[in-house]
């Protein structure tokens, strides 16, 4: 569509560090999202809930595949709406890319044995969130919109001033 190589590469990288904003903000707006009916607390217990009960069952960590394309038909077309139409297919091959790189680290933190530094760092930091401080740490892939947003597990957040 017009685009060179390196252009591309950084659509591709722009759809990625998009996904990361949209995986933390899910996780913190509406997977942890506080109900207060039966049939909001069911809802939330089918989307996220299961999964912290029974964090360790492999079979409630990756979205279902069908769910997965559903989804992504209003998103393209969300996506080819805030942008250019020759730029639109970059971002969002990002944004799916990572969505599956975000699917299959979270497998991976939940299952794997990590023997380097940075995925062992990664599943202690996932873990916490699990087992110690549920409220806090809603990256999957990374810290950084907790850094940002200041939800970093044992992060002091500013005193409010009187």
């Amino acid at each position: 569509m017009g685009h060179t190589l390196s252009e591309l590469a950084m659509l591709v990288v722009g759809g990625i560090f998009v996904w990361t904003l949209m995986e933390y903000s899910l996780h913190r707006f509406l997977f942890h999202i506080k109900t207060k009916t039966y049939w909001w607390n069911t809802i939330h217990y089918l989307l996220h809930g299961c999964h912290h009960k029974h964090p360790m069952d492999g079979l409630r960590l990756v979205f279902p595949p069908a769910a997965t394309a559903v989804i992504c038909i209003p998103l393209y077309n969300l996506v080819k709406l805030l942008s250019t139409p020759s730029c639109a297919p970059g971002l969002f091959g990002g944004g799916l890319l990572g969505y599956v790189m975000y699917d299959v680290t979270h497998y991976y933190l939940h299952h794997g044995q990590p023997s380097s530094t940075i995925p062992k760092n990664l599943k202690k930091y996932h873990l916490n969130h699990h087992f110690k401080i549920q409220d806090k740490g809603f990256g999957i892939t990374s810290s950084l919109w907790d850094r940002i947003f200041r939800t970093l597990p044992g992060a002091k957040t500013p005193e409010k001033s009187q």
